[in-house]
């Protein structure tokens, strides 16, 4: 959990999660290459990538030519974007004009404490390279409070939350009138020690201010924002870093966009993933027909989160297949295939788990439930290649703050460091 409780800590934002895996490679021996620069690669070496800032992939090659296996995961989570133009007065209360990105539980996000987190585009000498600060902020910047029950008396029966009139965020006081209103993005370039002026763009999303907590008598559940998908990226950057790659070649990729569909430059969409494993192999030595038998021959572990039963809500439920906190990981499957996994994909899953002892679960929506998707659909027909969509079970996915089974990170990072073995 160690791992985890690390990244719940740091990566509080797509761009933050990224800069802290990269920090944490480099001191497992980790080597970052630049995509533009020319690279000499070395069997038995270990490298990674940043791309675009909010994705990363690192990959370790081994001293045999063989077999490829990959696993990835995202490093976005639903929250409220902050728009550019945010500053804006009503009343004496300097507020923050924000979009909502991805799909939260809004009403998880009001009374809260908020940092500000993401990138930061200042000016540089070329117009062609502005210069990039991964940013967070040091202190609670912002608030959503409540209306209170006396003026809102439905409340508690249900009552719709209008984005861009409900979500308005409270970023302090102005104590005069000619006050500069421009309140927010004073704090934000007084952070970064620079001038406003200099400020010419940003990315900057909400994160929740409290700490991550365990829960229960015996710790036996862990409380925390963001675990969707934290979980997986703190699995998948332990097990490239622990597994010890013989042959062939290793590598995780870790997402942005997952949650508003991953189609784009640094989502899972892009064809950025093919040609970086192709750039690799044609680096090593592989000839054009050895890398196509290996790419087919390929397997990729798809890692997100995936729905606990509830103990209040049994019914939302498949009647068969119910996954609980605590007793191991989830494979996930959909006949529409917003899972891809497959049967000889699922065998060879349940061989590995029982091979080495790892606890597993099975996962499928009700039948008259749509449910969510993945990035491994979206991989596995661009590369393509045999995938499990898998992941730990959680309750209040996609809240402000979720909950999982403490054991159950154990078990998912063993079957994805066992998986590169």
């Amino acid at each position: 959990m160690k791992k985890l409780e690390a990244f719940i800590k740091e990566g509080v934002s797509a761009y933050n999660c990224v800069e802290y895996a990269a920090k944490d490679l480099e001191k497992q021996g980790f080597e970052e290459l630049r995509y533009a620069n020319e690279w000499h690669l070395n069997a038995g070496g270990r490298y990674y990538i940043k791309h675009y800032g909010a994705s990363l992939f690192a990959f370790t090659i081994g001293k045999k030519k063989g077999r490829l296996r990959m696993a990835g995961a995202h490093t976005d989570a639903p929250c409220l974007s902050i728009k550019p133009n945010a500053d804006f007065v009503t009343k004496g209360y300097a507020q923050v004009n924000v979009e909502v990105y991805g799909g939260p539980i809004l009403n998880t996000w009001f009374d809260r404490p908020l940092g500000v987190a993401g990138r930061v585009v200042l000016k540089s000498k070329d117009v062609f390279q502005p210069k990039m600060v991964v940013y967070r902020s040091k202190k609670p910047l912002l608030i959503l409070p409540n209306l209170a029950i006396h003026m809102n008396r439905d409340v508690n029966k249900g009552v719709e939350i209008k984005n861009q009139t409900d979500l308005m965020l409270i970023a302090g006081l102005l104590e005069e009138e000619g006050q500069d209103t421009a309140y927010f993005m004073d704090c934000i370039a007084k952070d970064l020690k620079v001038n406003k002026d200099e400020i010419l763009d940003f990315e900057l999303t909400t994160f929740i201010w409290e700490e991550a907590m365990y829960v229960g008598p015996r710790e036996e559940l862990y409380s925390a924002p963001r675990l969707d998908n934290q979980t997986s990226v703190a699995a998948l950057v332990e097990a490239i870093e622990e597994a010890v790659c013989e042959e062939g070649m290793n590598i995780i990729g870790l997402y942005d966009h997952e949650e508003i569909g991953s189609r784009s430059k640094q989502g899972a969409g892009t064809h950025f993933t093919y040609e970086l494993i192709l750039r690799i192999l044609e680096n090593v030595g592989y000839s054009m027909d050895e890398i196509r038998r290996y790419l087919y021959n390929m397997m990729l572990l798809s890692v997100d989160v995936a729905h606990a039963l509830h103990p209040n809500n049994i019914g939302k439920m498949d009647i068969t297949t119910q996954p609980v906190l605590g007793k191991g990981v989830c494979v996930k499957q959909a006949c529409s295939q917003s899972y891809a996994t497959d049967a000889e994909a699922i065998a060879i899953f349940i061989g590995l788990c029982e091979k080495n002892k790892i606890a597993y679960q099975r996962f499928v929506n009700r039948s008259d439930v749509r449910g969510g998707g993945t990035i491994g659909a979206i991989l596995s027909s661009l590369l393509p290649v045999k995938t499990v969509d898998l992941g730990i079970p959680l309750l209040a996915m996609h809240s402000a703050r979720e909950l999982m089974g403490s054991k159950d990170q154990q078990e998912l990072t063993k079957v994805v460091t066992c998986f590169f073995e």
